[in-house]
C-alpha cells in the first residue's frame, strides 16, 4: 500500500461536522478535532462503519500536528490488530487511516442518533455528557487490570 497524505470525511455527516465546527456554536475549533473525537467515540463503542461517499479529504498533516494526533492513528491500529505489530509499519499507514475513518464515521453516526433522540439538549451538553460518561464508567468488556491485581493481592491494611 502507498502512503496516504489525507483522510476522508464521510459525506453523510457533513451537516453534523458543520455544526460541530461552527465558529459561534460549535464544540470543536476544527474538523480534525471533531473527527478525532468521533473516532474515539466509535472506538469506545467498538464500532467501525465503512463508507464510500466522502467529501473533501483533510490533510493528514493537520491531524499529525495536533497533540496525540499521530499517536491516535497508531493506537487505533494497534488496538484493532493487537497481535500484528506490523500494523505500525510505514507501509501499512493507509490501513491505520482507514481504521480511523471508519471509527470516526461510526462515532458521528452515534452522535447524530443522540442528537435526534435528545433534541431538547444542545450539542455541547450532549458531547459533555459523552466525555463524562467515558471518564466515569469503563465499558464492561474493558478489563480493569489494576483492579484485578489489587483484588488478588492479599493486602492487610
Amino acid at each position: 500500500m502507498a502512503y496516504t497524505d489525507r483522510f476522508r470525511r464521510p459525506r453523510a455527516h457533513e451537516d453534523l461536522l458543520g455544526k460541530l465546527t461552527d465558529r459561534k456554536t460549535g464544540t470543536f475549533a476544527t474538523m480534525v478535532e471533531a473527527m478525532m473525537f468521533a473516532a474515539l467515540l466509535g472506538r469506545r463503542r467498538g464500532e467501525r462503519k465503512p463508507f464510500d461517499e466522502a467529501d473533501e479529504p483533510i490533510r493528514l498533516a493537520l491531524m499529525e500536528s495536533r497533540d496525540y494526533g499521530e499517536v491516535l492513528l497508531d493506537m487505533l491500529g494497534a488496538v484493532e490488530y493487537p497481535s500484528d505489530p506490523e500494523i505500525l509499519s510505514a507501509d501499512r499507514q493507509p490501513e491505520r487511516v482507514l481504521i480511523f475513518e471508519e471509527y470516526a464515521n461510526a462515532g458521528l453516526s452515534h452522535l447524530q442518533t443522540l442528537i435526534n433522540r435528545q433534541s431538547d439538549q444542545d450539542l455541547d451538553t450532549i458531547i459533555s455528557n459523552l466525555v463524562l460518561e467515558g471518564l466515569r464508567t469503563p465499558l464492561e468488556e474493558e478489563k480493569d487490570d489494576v483492579g484485578d491485581i489489587l483484588a488478588s493481592a492479599d493486602l492487610d491494611w
